[in-house]
């Protein structure tokens, strides 16, 4: 099988989001490029929930860091002003340490036990951003982080969304092939293996302590490498109000939705669900209000609802996602069977 018979489907897509600013408005393009951003951090979070079964609520802290790691480093209130490509490596790196130091403790803990202290550390550094003021700034955002090419390409960046679209877009795809290598070399197996039986996985001589440290410093370096690029493309951190546990929450139904497990599920999970919070809600209320002016309706009201239901529905008939790991696919059949 060659390159192109088996990532068809892939490239296909990569074209499809390469020539979509050509069509969209500034408006769309922008969402789009955080939607991007996003796909990035949900394929973090499908390196630890998705390949090795470890279930982790506090993907958006390690999201916070490689923001806060990018903008402490970087905006011109702090002397440090190392630059944009240094920046990025320092917050991927950074939440990458972190994720090192969270897994070390607790690589014993399964299930609901790990799942709360990952929650647990999601607090944690949501209120150490908040309390920190020297380092973080307290409540209030870093502003003005730099570039990608410097002050010289300001007016260019500045005036045009298409720059960082294609930055995250360029990102995006040497992620997926990291990933798609990662997925069919030894460590990947091993993930699975884990995630599958850990005990018949450490009778073959698999290290389990090794193989969970490796799955949560991959996905919390990706879930870095996102926040850097995120707080960069908005030109602001956002302030920890903006890395809440909703957010982890929301990266996890990403994958729900999507199919855990799976490159293409963790990808088409996020652009269906993000692209539903913040295109297509915004579009049909723009409808309502051209169509009845008078009516005080926004479908932004009840997309909440929306939403639920359309989990449910999903756990209820196809809980394997949109597009499942072919595994977790056979084995939710072979129970039901």
């Amino acid at each position: 099988m060659n390159f192109w018979q088996k990532y068809r489907v892939e490239l296909i897509g990569f074209a499809a989001l390469a020539l979509l600013p050509l069509i969209v408005d500034p408006k769309m393009g922008g969402e789009i490029r955080i939607i991007l951003i996003f796909c990035i951090l949900a394929l973090g979070l499908n390196v630890v929930v998705g390949y090795s079964g470890l279930l982790q609520l506090g993907i958006a802290a390690f999201f916070a860091i490689g923001a806060y790691v990018m903008g402490i480093l970087t905006v011109p209130q702090f002397p440090f002003q190392i630059g944009f490509w240094p920046g990025i490596v320092a917050g991927t790196i950074g939440a990458g340490v972190a994720g090192v130091i969270l897994a070390a403790p607790t690589l014993r803990l399964r299930g609901d036990y790990l799942a709360i202290v990952t929650l647990g550390f999601g607090e944690v550094v949501k209120f150490a951003i908040k309390n920190l003021e020297s380092i973080t700034n307290g409540s209030r955002p870093l502003n003005g982080l730099p570039l990608p090419w410097g002050s010289g390409s300001e007016t260019v960046w500045s005036q045009s969304f298409h720059g960082f679209y294609y930055l995250a877009l360029v990102i995006l795809g040497l992620v997926v092939l990291l990933l798609y290598n990662l997925e069919n070399s030894r460590l990947g197996r091993a993930w699975m293996a884990i995630r599958e039986d850990e005990l018949a996985a450490s009778c073959m001589g698999i290290s389990a302590p090794k193989v969970k440290l490796s799955a949560f410093a991959l996905g919390s370096a990706l879930a870095g490498l996102g926040g850097a690029l995120y707080a960069t493309t908005l030109d602001t951190t956002g302030g920890p109000d903006a890395y809440t546990f909703n957010r982890s929450i929301t990266v996890l139904c990403f994958l729900i939705i999507g199919g855990m497990g799976n490159i293409r599920g963790a990808l088409l999970g996020t652009l269906v669900l993000m692209g539903y919070d913040n295109i297509l809600t915004t579009r049909i209320d723009q409808w309502l209000q051209e169509s009845r002016p008078d009516s005080t309706f926004r479908f932004s009201d009840i997309k909440l609802i929306v939403f639920g239901l359309v989990l449910v529905l999903m756990m209820r008939f196809r809980p394997e996602g949109l597009l499942p790991s072919r595994r977790i696919q056979m084995e939710l059949h072979e129970e039901k069977a």
